[in-house]
């Protein structure tokens, strides 16, 4: 099952695991992700299956779950949708902060809750959850963004040692900047060089993620050198670096 299916890294990882010939119940906002279903089946000659449903809301995300435990089996959970973006922290809305909380860290914590009985079930069994480097760096023009996913960094390896020693292996993806959209990437490309630097595709992301999470690696590095300038700098130095180059995004 992955989340945020129909387009950028989501897609990608769906045609992943189709590649080596797996099927993936595909979770998206719209209908939109029943198209990209039917192609990804018709081009890989597999059985994905697509459903729609707001991970914002909490009635949703438990209706989800009750369906897939109820109407599937399934030895993997990728955590794949999120929200983000740069916004002055008093420009953005009350909704725009509650949207990138619950999806980001609410959401993937319920399923997790939810769909680890059925995991539990099969022989092996993985749970990818796709994090950020920005989960190591608190930034300003971004603020929730980092914190969600630093929620989900931990949560991921507490998740890890407690379910040591069960069928389930538990990743945490650390992707770096990513060309998902031209959108994207232009904004990503208006924080100058070491933006542009750290640009990677979502297909060799995908096939990275799919790759080391099948090794059950705990902590999937994407971008060595970002990782690397994250571990090294100092958080005083590291966080008034980004926020002076997310600051370029949102300051016209």
């Amino acid at each position: 099952m992955v989340t945020g299916a129909s387009r950028g890294l989501g897609k990608e990882l769906v045609i992943a695991l189709a590649q080596r010939g797996v099927s993936s119940i595909m979770i998206g906002t719209n209908e939109n992700v029943g198209i990209v279903c039917a192609e990804i089946n018709a081009k890989y000659g597999v059985q994905c299956v697509s459903l729609i449903a707001n991970l914002c809301q909490k009635e949703e995300v438990m209706a989800l779950a009750e369906k897939i435990n109820s109407q599937y089996e399934i030895f993997m959970l990728v955590n794949n949708a999120g929200m983000g973006g740069s916004k002055a922290f008093l420009e953005a809305d009350a909704d725009y902060i509650d949207r990138i909380i619950q999806l980001n860290a609410r959401a993937s914590a319920l399923l997790m809750h939810e769909l680890l009985p059925n995991l539990l079930k099969r022989e092996r069994a993985y749970i990818l959850n796709i994090g950020s480097m920005a989960a190591f760096t608190a930034t300003g023009y971004k603020t929730v963004y980092p914190a969600s996913k630093a929620f989900l960094k931990h949560f991921s390896y507490g998740m890890r040692e407690e379910f040591k020693g069960t069928p389930v292996s538990i990743s945490y993806a650390s992707p770096g900047a990513m060309a998902t959209n031209p959108e994207v990437t232009a904004r990503i490309e208006k924080q100058g060089f070491l933006g542009r630097f750290t640009l990677k595709t979502t297909e060799k992301i995908a096939h990275k993620c799919i790759r080391q999470t099948l090794r059950g690696k705990k902590h999937i590095i994407i971008n060595p050198l970002s990782y690397l300038f994250s571990a090294i700098t100092p958080g005083c130095i590291k966080n008034a670096i980004m926020t002076k180059i997310v600051k370029r995004e949102v300051v016209r």
